[in-house]
């Protein structure tokens, strides 16, 4: 295996995966002021490693309301984000998970959105977006609140994906 398939067979053996109970849980506030550089360092290189556009903590385990997700191939971190808005017009698309060992499914999101949040230093950051990076922070606020794409699929197709994952490797493995 190359250092390429280690290092992602590595970020994937961090990210929890469908069936872990804290992927179902509702994620705690930061509370402002709070350290979580070390954290957010982590999300980023662990979301890097498995070639991700997005990251939330449960999916690493930690129940916390964090998010890392790429937007202009810049890395973006939003604590707390809430979407403020979000429009009527909607967009069914395939979406894949870290935590479905990166399987995708349709998914029926808003086209645009507005989110705002805080970043590390406690400011007050907004949003708005369309089409992938809007359906990317929908994914990922998701998760703080124990939503996963298979609870937003149809049952046809969650049957589907889970036969897939029980056949599939890890993302990286040969």
């Amino acid at each position: 295996m190359s250092t390429e398939g280690r290092n992602k067979a590595a970020a994937f053996q961090q990210i929890r995966q469908f069936g872990d109970p804290v992927l179902k849980e509702e994620s705690r506030p930061v509370e402002p002021g709070e350290d979580v550089r070390e954290l957010v360092e982590r999300m980023i290189r662990v979301m890097h490693a498995a070639d991700g556009v997005g990251l939330a903590a449960p999916q690493i385990g930690v129940l916390r309301q964090v998010i890392v997700f790429l937007l202009d191939e810049k890395e973006h971190v939003l604590l707390n984000p809430r979407i403020t808005w979000r429009s009527d017009d909607t967009v069914t698309d395939a979406e894949g998970c870290l935590s479905l060992m990166n399987h995708a499914c349709e998914v029926e999101r808003a086209r645009s959105i507005r989110v705002e949040g805080e970043d590390l230093e406690g400011n007050t950051r907004e949003f708005e977006l369309e089409g992938l990076h809007a359906r990317i922070l929908q994914h990922e606020i998701d998760h703080l609140h124990g939503q996963m794409v298979i609870d937003r699929t149809s049952r046809d197709q969650r049957k589907d994906l889970l036969a897939r994952m029980r056949k599939g490797n890890l993302p990286g493995e040969d």
